[in-house]
């Protein structure tokens, strides 16, 4: 007969971390596409220039994610940083985000055929219209599967932020199955927790993308 030690407040501290986790998604994600859709349009729009940026996005992207965590944490306390774990986690995890958004902007920008840009230019569209009113809308419905994607990823690299004394959801099934050593049974339900945090988001990315479509 099957027995467990879980109880109902254990559950609730799997929830809680479930909320931290998508806290800090959130917050990277917004700085992430904040900033990642300015550095886009720099990387697309003016290439030479932008150069010093690109290399500097070039180093978040190929340094692991746990190593700028604990660097980042490192340098709050040697400077003398004021600044929480959780916001440690949200400012690392936005740069990382921004790193990889930055080059789905640039892609989706530069999709847009440049004969369609002309075309718009020699209609008496100007430079800012243009972006606004061709390029945007067309990029955005290239990139979004892109960011979508990185959406999902940022959520499952939040498990990381751990290692700096965040609760999350990983650490909270940690902290249970270190009591009533259950890792099997407490995973399980840390798992189904990411799968419907997923699933929630990429069904409605895509019952976003399907509304694109039906209004082509």
């Amino acid at each position: 007969m099957f027995s467990t030690s879980l109880s109902w407040n254990d559950l609730l501290f799997l929830l809680n971390g479930a909320w931290v986790t998508l806290q800090l998604t959130g917050w990277a994600i917004l700085l992430g596409s904040c900033s990642g859709l300015l550095f886009g349009l720099l990387r697309a729009l003016l290439p030479r220039a932008s150069l010093p940026l690109a290399w500097v996005l070039d180093a978040f992207r190929s340094i692991p994610l746990l190593i700028q965590f604990v660097l980042f944490n490192s340098l709050k306390s040697i400077v003398g940083l004021n600044i929480s774990a959780f916001g440690v986690g949200c400012i690392v995890l936005g740069v990382y985000t921004a790193a990889y958004f930055t080059e789905i902007v640039r892609g989706g920008v530069l999709s847009v055929p440049l004969t369609l840009r002309r075309a718009s230019r020699s209609l008496g569209l100007s430079f800012v219209q243009d972006l606004r009113w061709i390029v945007l809308p067309m990029a955005t419905r290239v990139a979004f599967p892109g960011w979508l994607n990185l959406v999902l990823g940022v959520m499952k690299d939040t498990a990381l932020v751990m290692w700096i004394g965040i609760v999350e959801l990983l650490r909270a099934s940690q902290t249970i199955v270190t009591r009533i050593q259950e890792p099997l049974l407490v995973l399980c339900i840390a798992g189904l927790i990411y799968y419907v945090m997923s699933l929630v988001v990429a069904r409605l990315g895509a019952r976003l993308e399907r509304r694109w479509q039906e209004n082509d």
